[in-house]
């Protein structure tokens, strides 16, 4: 790890050990997943733990005890050349301290005997439970336990469990400079991968070959892979909104939505773009794009400091609404419809935004004491407006049934306005199409 890597994790540790007051903080890595009798899943390293510390290997535990002479201990997986051998080198306690910058570090097999000594003089455990790490929530369980028993004698010990999101959650949400750098690299690299793969559109050619040319352009440029499961949806499959079968031959005169993004530097993207699988809208899917385009460039506008979240999903509806009357797929006073959720939602049924960051859906309240919350420089959210019009709305033109249309982009707040981070990405339908064609 560079020294100014590190001392971004050291800064933001300084932070949270600030913030815990009486409290300590114990932060597990995420578990290895094993499906059938031998078969890894790809490891991905737990947001919170990467965020404060960098580090990266399974079945770490971190530690931050405020007000002692080592506030950053990790337990870790020792070195083992025999493991080595077979899944690659391993750190090790050496690395722990010398490369992440731990005060102290131990194996991980020593945390059931030294956690609670460490966790002694807090009156608060700031950790998660339910994220799979059995053996730390077993741990951690018995701690506090022990505690309520020894409590009235000692007079200290732990005695409440706190989610550490209440720290961690809006430290994560503003970004900082570093993590603009790389959601803007993982921005540019999904970009160029969307460009090359609208290429491979055409009728005839499967879903799944348009996802092998974005996830091949997300690592070709050096992203760790996509943030997500990509996204193909051809035809009737558009309407799906989280689609990834990708098993379907794409058929002239269809649309195909592809929902993407790299992952860089731990950091997500998420794109969302419609392409004409034969290189031509026609007339009612133009129409309903252009619907869908506007609603997007009313959002992303709405999307300033001091608006309240719900605004960026508000300027969304209305124009939907209004669209879906113009285009005959609803009837009735256009306020009115807006007004009620149930009249649009079976065309449109989510919402407009969401954090982004180290999670594609990443933390951070969207309100605050029952008030949507306000937005601030430095928060990266999506916006990702969309109409559906099922096979089987008899009531919609017959034209658009079984359509589907989504558009999205990752949108900077920031002191002036919205920044559009993967702007280079066009929205208008003609330079949409003409990506198809090759032009």
């Amino acid at each position: 790890m560079s020294p100014d890597i590190l001392a971004v994790h050291a800064d933001r540790r300084a932070r949270v050990l600030r913030a815990l007051g009486d409290g300590a903080m114990v932060l597990p890595a995420a578990p290895e997943v094993r499906i059938g009798r031998d078969q890894d899943l790809p490891y991905r390293v737990d947001p919170d733990l990467y965020y404060l510390t960098g580090y990266t290997e399974p079945e770490a535990v971190a530690v931050l005890t405020p007000g002692t002479e080592a506030p950053f201990t990790l337990f870790v997986r020792p070195r083992d050349p025999d493991r080595e051998l077979w899944t690659g080198r391993r750190g090790g306690v050496e690395a722990a301290c010398e490369v992440f910058g731990a005060d102290q570090a131990f194996p991980i097999a020593e945390l059931p005997a030294r956690l609670p000594a460490l966790l002694a003089g807090y009156d608060t455990i700031y950790a998660r439970f339910g994220g799979g790490r059995d053996d730390v929530e077993a741990l951690l369980r018995r701690i506090l336990v022990d505690a309520r028993r020894t409590r009235p004698r000692a007079g200290r010990g732990p005695q409440a469990l706190v989610d550490p999101g209440r720290l961690l959650d809006d430290m994560r949400l503003v970004k900082d400079a570093h993590e603009l750098r790389l959601m803007r690299e993982a921005a540019t690299i999904s970009v160029a991968a969307f460009r090359e793969a609208a290429a491979v559109i055409r009728p005839g050619a499967g879903e799944w070959e348009v996802q092998a040319a974005l996830d091949a352009g997300f690592r070709r440029r050096g992203a760790d892979g996509p943030a997500f499961e990509t996204i193909v949806g051809s035809g009737e499959n558009a309407t799906v909104l989280h689609y990834v079968r990708n098993d379907r031959p794409m058929r002239a005169g269809e649309l195909v939505l592809l929902a993407a993004g790299a992952l860089y530097g731990r950091y997500a993207a998420d794109i969302t773009r419609v392409f004409p699988v034969s290189g031509r809208f026609s007339g009612p899917q133009r129409a309903l794009y252009d619907v869908v385009r506007a609603a997007h460039d009313a959002a992303i506008a709405a999307a300033r400091p001091g608006a309240a979240f719900d605004a960026v999903h508000d300027a969304a509806v209305a124009v939907l609404v209004a669209g879906l009357v113009e285009l005959g797929v609803l009837t009735g006073d256009v306020e009115a419809l807006r007004a009620d959720e149930t009249a649009y939602k079976a065309y449109f049924p989510h919402r407009t935004s969401h954090w982004l960051g180290l999670d594609v859906h990443d933390v951070g309240d969207y309100a605050r004491d029952g008030a949507p919350r306000r937005l601030e420089p430095g928060m990266v959210l999506t916006v990702e407006p969309g109409l559906y019009i099922p096979a089987t709305a008899l009531g919609a033109p017959e034209a658009l049934r079984g359509v589907g249309i989504r558009i999205e982009d990752d949108v900077l707040v920031t002191a002036e306005g919205p920044e559009v981070l993967t702007c280079e990405l066009p929205v208008d339908a003609d330079a949409v199409a003409a990506l198809v064609a090759g032009e």
